[in-house]
Parts: C-alpha cells; structure tokens; sequence
C-alpha cells in the first residue's frame, strides 16, 4: 500500500535549494493530515552531509543516492534513480520544486511510473474541510456544491491557475500512484529550522553507473551577475496598468533603490512587454511574501493577488479609492502614482539625509 511523502530535495552544487524545504514544511502539513511521514529524496555526489539539514527543516527520513554520474544534473540518471526510488519504496505522494530541474523531471518519471502529474501548483490539500474553506474564501462556488463534497475523499487535492490564470482548477489523481505535483517556488510558507531535530538517513544504491549518462557536461559556466528574485526580496515596488509604459517604471526603480528593495509588476507590464518575466507577480507569475508590498497602478484583479496578499504590509496607490487593491492594503493612498511615488521618494531621502545629520 502507497504511504508517506516523499519530496525531491533538489541541490545545486552541494546548495539545497529553498524551494525543497518550503515543500517539506508543506508536506508536514500534509503528512499530519494523513497520518503519514515526510521522507526526503537526496541526489547528487557528495552530497550526504546535507541530509541532516533536511531533517531539520522536517524531514522524518532522507534518501540519499550518491554517485559521481549526478553531480551535474543530467535528464537520465535523475529520473532513472527517482524510478527506482519510487518502484522501491511505492509512495503515496511525491512533490517536485517548479524548478528547471522539477519541470525537466516530474513529466519524465510521470510516464515511467504511469501515473499522473500536475504542474505548476499553487495550493496542496488533503483534508477536504481545509480545501472547503479554502474554496468558500476564494471561490464563486455555490456554498451547496462546496458543502457536498465528500468528507472521506483523502485524494491529494491540488490547484493551480488555468486558461491563462483566468480560473483555478484542482486536480486529483484517485486511481494511480504516487500523486505527483510539481509546486512554483515562493508559494509554499518557509518552515522554521529545528537545528535539534534529527532523522533517519537511509544511503540508497540505485543501480546507477556512468554509462546512464546520454549527455557528456564538458563545462560548466557560471554567470558573474547574480541574478534577482523577487520572491526573495523584503520589499517590492510593483507598477500594473497605472504605469502607463516602460518608462512608467523608472519612478518604482527609483523607490526601490531608496528603499532597498526591487521591482516587480503586474501580468499587464509583462505582457505589454514593459517589464521582464522574471518580475511578474500572480498566479501565472511568481508568489511573493515581502514585509513591504507597494502596489502602484495596480487594481487587483483576482490573479494578482493571489501572488501577493500574504504580504506583510501592502500599501496601494492607486486613482480607483474602490479597486480590489485597495481593499486589501494597510494604507491606500489615492492619487496619479507618477506624481505621489516621485514625492514619496524625495521624502524618504530626505528623512534619511536628516537622520544622518542628527
């Protein structure tokens, strides 16, 4: 019978990536509800002193497979050792980052096994009284419908936005094993490090050799400019509609700078093509959870939030004083932003240019 669950901790160069433990919390979460325990999954070379770190962040048990043919990620040999993984062990659930690596993956070890797969996930879910509140909150579903959903049902419930983030769909996978969901990074609450906890640490021989290599990694070249994300950034200065252009950014990046934060934007300046991708902020863009979230232009249809309500403090600028956005902000300041977020900046220079002299 399938049990436990199982999370891919995706490594990158000896590095766990944030976005494997954010999926232990969530799959300690999850494992309450079934009753069931959180077993991570370690591969790489050299890799074994990690495995401790992932019990710290959750993990009752760790898989580690070491072999020199997984240093570098390769297609193969990762999904060969995840098959046998899953053929040894029969798991009930098993979580990948939305990562390349989980997006190259998940798909490929779906068709070995013959089981499902949904991508880019938003929300997991369980117990059906959680997911029923959930949908109560978030949804236009009629209350009759969301109350006559089966109570037993103890399928993996699992979201994510569709027809373009227009809507959420919730998929299930009642008649194979594992559920299989790849989640996007940033959505999913970073648990707290335990630095007491322990747990099992299992070395797992699978099968592996260097001839399950179909690609030979001759180099590795590392860019020398770091790259942003801006689900990790404390504070945000995000431009939607309002901005009117690219040029309508300038202003946020100036905010950003004297702030000590970064930009990021609506679907509409991406799509627009003001704005890179990288910076989008929703449902069909990233999850963030800044302690300071300033929404400039920014009306607050449905799939934006979703991205960002979880925000510490947001504050709203915006013409419309009864736009979505507004009704969820901290502070809303209703104006023309190209003339409050110049302003505001000026102010805070000023206060800290003050601050210095005294």
């Amino acid at each position: 019978m399938s049990k436990d669950i199982f999370v891919f901790a995706e490594q990158r160069s000896g590095a766990v990536q944030k976005v494997s433990l954010e999926l232990i919390g969530e799959a300690a979460r999850l494992a309450a509800d079934l009753g069931e325990q959180v077993v991570a999954v370690l591969m790489g070379y050299q890799v074994a002193d990690k495995a401790p770190l992932l019990c710290q962040y959750g993990a009752e048990k760790v898989l580690v497979v070491d072999h020199p043919v997984l240093e570098h990620y390769t297609t193969e040999p990762y999904v060969k050792a995840m098959e046998y993984i899953i053929r040894t062990y029969d798991p009930n659930v098993v979580l990948y980052g939305a990562s390349s690596i989980g997006r190259d993956m998940a798909p490929r070890v779906a068709g070995r096994i013959h089981t499902g797969l949904t991508a880019d996930c938003t929300r997991l879910d369980v117990d059906v009284e959680k997911y029923q509140a959930y949908l109560r909150r978030a949804s236009q579903i009629p209350a009759e419908r969301i109350d006559s959903l089966d109570k037993t049902d103890r399928n993996l419930k699992m979201t994510r936005p569709a027809f373009g983030g227009n809507v959420m769909a919730t998929i299930i996978c009642p008649e194979y094993r594992p559920q299989m969901a790849t989640v996007r990074p940033g959505v999913m609450e970073m648990p707290e490090r335990n630095p007491d906890a322990v747990g099992e640490i299992v070395m797992v021989d699978a099968g592996l050799s260097m001839e399950d290599r179909n690609v030979e990694i001759l180099e590795v070249v590392r860019s020398g400019k770091k790259a942003v994300d801006i689900t990790d950034a404390k504070i945000l200065v995000s431009g939607g509609r309002g901005v009117g252009g690219p040029e309508g950014y300038e202003p946020l990046r100036e905010l950003a700078a004297v702030l000590g934060g970064e930009v990021s934007s609506s679907r509409i300046g991406v799509d627009s093509g003001w704005i890179e991708k990288d910076r989008q902020v929703g449902q069909t863009g990233k999850t963030v959870h800044p302690d300071l979230y300033i929404a400039c232009g920014i009306s607050g249809a449905i799939q934006h939030l979703a991205g960002m309500e979880s925000s510490e403090c947001i504050i709203a600028i915006n013409t419309d004083e009864n736009c979505p956005m507004m009704k969820i902000a901290d502070l809303g300041i209703v104006g023309d932003l190209k003339v409050i977020v110049p302003k505001l900046t000026e102010a805070i220079k000023a206060y800290r240019a003050e601050q210095r002299i005294g």
